[in-house]
């Protein structure tokens, strides 16, 4: 009997720690995609340009909306060298102490057992009809600017696509700050006291021009995803403070082409949406490094020497960088709202940094309605306070309505630096203090 006994416990320690392995190797090819080799497609290599004579070789390692730009000859790409984006070793340590404690809730925007780090580490499956949900938690419980991060400044140009003309610039501040997730900036894993169950805040600040200056806009996003975020907007003409509704954030923010909900590829709730994974693909994806892309010389040039990634091809509408051939899930979001304006976005997740590179939103007909493009480049490659914090940089974005032939540009300075995001400024607060 003894030894009966003794045998089952060998037998389930040996299953436990093969099940131990087993997550710890997730963690590590999740993590590390790159580290033993790198995609390759037939014809592809590093330096060459794909455009309009070339496309229909590589169809497939695009997707659908940035093979139609090249096709039609409004851009080319230049391919550059895949490279690993390594994320901060403590958001890598995060994830593996809560391995055997994150679980789905019975209804999506329910999760439990998540403290920091990557909440689902595991390849996702097409046999799991919940993979689309957890690779959702995997991007909003990311490390996009991890902890805490500013754009100082943050430029975006509204352009009609047909002619080049630069219709309008505006000059923003925009800060982001996790409240509970944290792994580097002190204090982990939350901030507190954190009365409202916080989990983060985006504040944003119009410096120019002058008809919107001092604009303000605060989203308070809760822990609890069940719970809808506040949102407030801060009109400087007027002085006053007000409360936005839901259906606010899919409208066009400040006459661009982004609605709030666009902002980092999604901006929303996990509850908001029915998320459905299309499958895994090798696909060319603007990841660089900023310091080798070509800059913008002529304008947007600050004190210390920073320049801004520059802009071509239609309507100066394309940035121009390198394009990397890296994993990246397809994951589709449907509304559970039948209000939308959208019918799904096909969101092009980078496996390794769960960052949303590559974005097409379909308008309520199910025709592509905006291409959505950000340049993420790395940590070690750009600003000296960002080397080492392993957080991939949001560097350049657009968004290009292809119905109205319209775009939205974005060039960003992005800092990784604690000092310049305090939780005061998450705060209805602040928004007055700051507005007069």
């Amino acid at each position: 009997m003894l030894k009966k006994l003794l045998l089952l416990v060998a037998v389930t320690t040996t299953i436990s720690l093969s099940a131990i392995a087993a997550s710890l190797q997730d963690v590590d090819n999740s993590f590390y995609p790159y580290k033993n080799s790198t995609p390759s497609f037939d014809g592809l290599s590093v330096g060459m340009t794909i455009n309009k004579d070339n496309v229909e070789q590589f169809k497939t390692i695009l997707d659908p909306a940035m093979y139609q730009f090249i096709k039609a000859g409004d851009t080319e790409i230049k391919v550059g060298e895949t490279t690993s984006f390594d994320l901060h070793s403590s958001y890598v340590e995060a994830t593996k102490a809560s391995l055997a404690s994150v679980k789905l809730g019975d209804k999506p925007g329910e999760i439990s057992g998540s403290v920091s780090g990557r909440p689902f580490p595991a390849e996702p499956s097409l046999d799991d009809p919940r993979a689309g949900e957890k690779l959702a938690w995997n991007y909003k419980y990311g490390y996009n600017w991890g902890d805490s991060a500013a754009i100082m400044p943050f430029y975006w140009k509204f352009r009609n696509m047909k002619n080049g003309k630069l219709e309008r610039t505006l000059k923003f501040n925009f800060h982001f700050l996790n409240f509970t997730h944290r792994t580097q900036q002190t204090p982990v894993p939350a901030i507190t006291p954190n009365p409202s169950n916080l989990f983060r805040g985006i504040y944003v600040q119009v410096l120019e021009p002058f008809d919107v200056k001092n604009t303000q806009l605060l989203i308070q996003r809760f822990e609890d995803d069940l719970k809808r975020d506040n949102a407030y907007l801060y009109l400087g003409f007027q002085r006053r403070v007000r409360r936005l509704s839901s259906g606010q954030v899919t409208d066009s923010f400040l006459g661009s082409d982004v609605m709030i909900e666009d902002f980092e590829g999604y901006n929303g709730r996990i509850s908001d949406m029915a998320w459905t994974f299309k499958g895994t693909r090798n696909m060319l994806v603007p990841m660089y490094n900023h310091n080798e892309m070509t800059l913008d010389t002529e304008s947007h040039k600050d004190e210390d020497g920073y320049q801004v990634v520059a802009f071509g091809g239609k309507g100066g509408c394309f940035p121009n960088v390198t394009y990397q051939l890296r994993k990246v899930y397809e994951v589709e979001s449907t509304s559970v709202d039948a209000n939308h304006p959208i019918s799904k976005r096909s969101h092009f997740i980078d496996a390794q940094t769960f960052t949303i590179p590559r974005n097409i939103t379909y308008d309520r007909k199910g025709d592509m309605w905006k291409s959505w493009s950000i340049g993420q480049a790395h940590p070690d490659h750009h600003l000296p306070k960002n080397k080492g914090t392993g957080v991939a940089i949001d560097d350049a974005f657009t968004m290009i309505d292809l119905q109205a032939q319209h775009c939205t540009t974005g060039q960003f300075k992005g800092i990784v630096d604690p000092t310049l995001t305090p939780a005061s400024k998450m705060t209805v607060q602040n928004l007055r203090s700051s507005g007069t």
